[in-house]
């Protein structure tokens, strides 16, 4: 008998501690419970809050007079919800969805209801859920500031562009053989610019649903990053800005040429741009296998600028996120992450010897079970 008490004992530890009960006013949205009467019968502080009523005084009242919605169309909704033949989209006989409601005085409230019925298809209880527009206008708030940052990101080439062209179109008899190559050189710069930032909006929208599709082949990571150095000094930028290390037998390297040219250009150009003295780029290899793979290929962008604050570190790779100085759209670094995640890789921030910033990209080498994902 001891052994068996033991046993128990040892079961019942091992078993999850019991919860006390849900208790409505833990709910950070507003909560209204009716009968299938339509009488209040429970509701939370928070809903108390957002109608600007005690509780006393809606536990019982029946619900149009507790809560006299109406849409943005004027229309009362309970009455809405009532004519079956006149129901808008998305409501249906279980309840619809987060739809922007007004109470008396023009008060805005974001509803959800939730239609409980019985086997007969009475109504048995009516569970709305209540909460204000600020969650919903914070991210129009986004919205209209990415629309706003992609408008200046574009105008300037696409300004540059324009001017050029129409001089080239008005003088070009005027124009020397080198001037006319000059200028239409920063035309196709200025393209290439605003194709770049386009392809990254797409892409931001296919991570964003999931959709990223990566087409992996045996690659030379070390030549990508030569050729995008190389630009960078073509452009003007001193060589001495930049050092490249290539450790000797790296692992073999299957990705997409294409996505991974993208995250070599959002980490060196972010290093540029906003860190200063030489610009370190390691490609190294991690033999140490888990089975699943062969190692890995580390890629390693360092700069000597002002690095990222430990607290901020977590928020770098977030969408929208911008250090120091605003400026870009605050999508390179979420685009980065999501093309090494989709690779089955992961990219990381901290800091360098030298004091600024290091990002560090892992990407699984040998050849992946599926080359396209």
């Amino acid at each position: 008998m001891p052994e068996a008490r033991g046993s128990a004992e040892a079961v019942s530890s091992a078993l999850p501690p019991v919860l006390p009960a849900l208790d409505l006013d833990d709910l950070p949205d507003g909560v209204v419970v009716t009968a299938g009467d339509g009488s209040i019968v429970d509701l939370n502080v928070v809903a108390e809050r957002l109608l600007g009523r005690p509780r006393t005084d809606l536990l019982g009242a029946p619900s149009r007079r507790a809560l006299p919605l109406q849409d943005t169309s004027g229309r009362r909704w309970w009455d809405v919800l009532q004519d079956t033949s006149r129901r808008p989209s998305g409501v249906t006989g279980d309840g619809h969805a987060e739809r922007l409601l007004l109470l008396p005085g023009g008060t805005e409230l974001l509803v959800t209801a939730r239609f409980h019925r019985d086997e007969t298809g009475a109504l048995l209880r009516t569970v709305l859920a209540l909460r204000t527009p600020d969650e919903r206008r914070r991210a129009e708030t986004d919205t209209t500031s990415l629309i706003a940052t992609v408008a200046h990101e574009l105008r300037s080439p696409l300004t540059s562009v324009k001017q050029f062209t129409a001089s080239l179109l008005r003088r070009w008899d005027r124009f020397s053989d080198e001037q006319k190559r000059l200028m239409l050189s920063t035309v196709q710069a200025d393209a290439d610019r605003v194709s770049r930032l386009v392809g990254d909006l797409l892409d931001v929208a296919r991570v964003d649903a999931g959709r990223l599709t990566v087409h992996r082949r045996p690659m030379d990571l070390p030549a990508l990053v030569r050729e995008h150095v190389d630009r960078l000094r073509m452009a003007g930028y001193d060589d001495e800005r930049f050092e490249l290390t290539v450790a000797p037998d790296l692992p073999e390297l299957w990705a997409d040429p294409d996505r991974m040219a993208q995250v070599v250009t959002n980490l060196v150009d972010n290093a540029v741009r906003h860190g200063a003295g030489t610009v370190v780029v390691t490609v190294a290899g991690d033999r140490a296998g888990d089975g699943a793979r062969d190692g890995w290929v580390v890629l390693t962008v360092e700069d000597n600028g002002e690095g990222v604050p430990v607290e901020n570190r977590p928020y770098v790779f977030s969408k929208f996120w911008h250090g120091g100085a605003r400026s870009g759209t605050g999508l390179g670094l979420y685009l980065t992450r999501g093309l090494v995640e989709a690779h089955g890789g992961d990219v990381d921030v901290d800091s360098a010897a030298t004091g600024g910033a290091r990002f560090t990209v892992r990407l699984p080498a040998g050849e992946p079970a599926a080359t396209v994902r």
